[in-house]
């Protein structure tokens, strides 16, 4: 699907037009699901006093919260062709809202397990976000505005690291233990995705000209047709989208790793306490609220001279440096070290996940939800695959991380694997030379 209309700018105080309304709203919801999908992370030395959870629990429990969301990302996409992001996203916000405030009624390893499972499912927001933001830019923005929403998302994996625990101490306050604390503490983010649920569907649409719906009525779109596996199977036998897959479980996979287990990293290592462990760690997650725009930007300015194939190279190197900072900070035996090596380890990561998905909306734009799909589900891939090494007793932390470096590092060289034939490259020359042309000539226009 290739939609007229896109926006060739990206505006933040606007709040009107259909582009910006669906960019200020999509990256508010994915902010929304990324605290609650990891608000229990910074709180779990109180839940691993209460529930008696050994470490290798703890690392069952993290793979958990990141494994669903494989198979959810894989059919979502899908979905996103057939019916638009705004009927899906609206669905997934308040279903998913109910595991969240529901984990506060664990009562043991295996009730939690259930939970952090369920809770997952959320991470499928990510899919919807970017499929929207390819919607509705054209190309010479929407690198940085799928960044950009999914950066400013992402933030809320540092957020909660710092907000919980306050949330977590507000409960106490109030006279409730520390058992009844991070129960009540967890009511907070599911109540907050219920009401943006209902909210997403009354402020967007799923595309510049309407909903799909209504475009399919108008002739504008074409009938949908089957369940969405067309689109997929349309994806999946695309090899490169594969190597996408892979590199971005080597960042996104990373980051989500890092959510789970910074926090516990800090309290147990640097002998800190649930509220300065929660704070330090956040500042892993609030990296984004520049640094994977900064890789959605670069890549749409390397594009401008380099094309799509400038856009592959750019990806390659950052998420070469971003394997080679992941080892350094491995290494950070103090504190005053660490932190600062987390922080660099943290800007090269999402500017890897930018530098992505500045490719995602030109591989395939007939199944772009299978392909971006496919890709997100990636993410959570690499973080069951890294939570494996961190739930090893043989291991420390230190050389779980260091073994992770490593192995993203390598995965750079599958950044050659993805090539576009000359008839797509210089398709993609066009349409980009026409949306800075069209740029140019709105800017030149007086105000009204």
């Amino acid at each position: 699907m290739d939609f007229t209309n896109k926006a060739t700018r990206i505006r933040l105080t606007d709040f009107k037009t259909p582009h910006m309304r669906a960019f200020h709203v999509t990256w508010f919801a994915f902010f929304l699901c990324f605290f609650g999908w990891f608000g229990i992370a910074p709180l779990m030395a109180v839940v691993r006093e209460e529930l008696l959870l050994t470490k290798a629990q703890i690392g069952n429990t993290i793979i958990a919260s990141v494994a669903i969301t494989v198979l959810v990302r894989l059919l979502i996409g899908p979905l996103c062709d057939r019916y638009g992001a705004r009927l899906v996203y609206s669905a997934l916000l308040i279903f998913g809202s109910i595991p969240v405030m529901g984990i506060g009624l664990a009562n043991s390893y295996e009730t939690f397990l259930l939970f952090r499972l369920a809770i997952g499912a959320i991470g499928a927001s990510f899919v919807i976000t970017q499929y929207h933001t390819s919607v509705m830019f054209a190309p010479n923005c929407v690198g940085t505005a799928n960044a950009t929403t999914a950066g400013w998302g992402n933030l809320g994996g540092g957020v909660t690291q710092m907000a919980m625990p306050l949330v977590f101490a507000a409960a106490l306050t109030f006279g409730a233990d520390k058992f009844l604390g991070w129960r009540l503490a967890m009511v907070v983010p599911g109540v907050a995705l219920f009401l943006t649920g209902i909210a997403y569907y009354f402020l967007t649409q799923d595309a510049p000209d309407g909903n799909y719906k209504e475009l399919r009525e108008r002739g504008e779109m074409e009938p949908a047709r089957g369940s969405g596996w067309t689109s997929f199977k349309l994806a999946a036998k695309d090899y490169r989208v594969w190597a996408l897959f892979v590199i971005y479980a080597a960042c996104f996979g990373v980051e989500l790793t890092i959510n789970n287990v910074a926090a516990l990293y800090y309290f147990d290592h640097f002998k800190l306490d649930i509220k300065t462990a929660g704070l330090i760690a956040g500042l892993f997650g609030l990296m984004n609220i520049f640094a994977r725009t900064l890789g959605g930007v670069f890549s749409d300015k390397v594009a401008v001279r380099g094309g799509l194939k400038g856009r592959v190279w750019f990806m390659g190197i950052v998420i070469l440096l971003e394997g080679i900072a992941l080892m350094i900070f491995a290494n950070m035996e103090t504190l005053l070290l660490a932190v600062p090596a987390m922080i660099i380890f943290s800007l090269f990561v999402q500017m890897a996940e930018g530098a992505t998905y500045g490719i995602v909306p030109f591989m395939n734009k007939k199944a772009l939800g299978a392909v971006a799909g496919i890709v997100g589900a990636g993410g959570n891939a690499g973080a069951v695959a890294a939570g494996f090494l961190f739930r090893a007793e043989g291991l420390t932390t230190q050389e779980a991380l260091f073994y992770l470096g490593a192995t993203v590092a390598a995965c750079s060289v599958l950044a050659l694997a993805v090539q576009f034939t000359p008839e797509v490259i210089a398709r993609e020359k066009e349409a980009l030379a026409a949306a800075l042309y069209e740029r140019e000539q709105v800017g030149m226009r007086p105000a009204a």
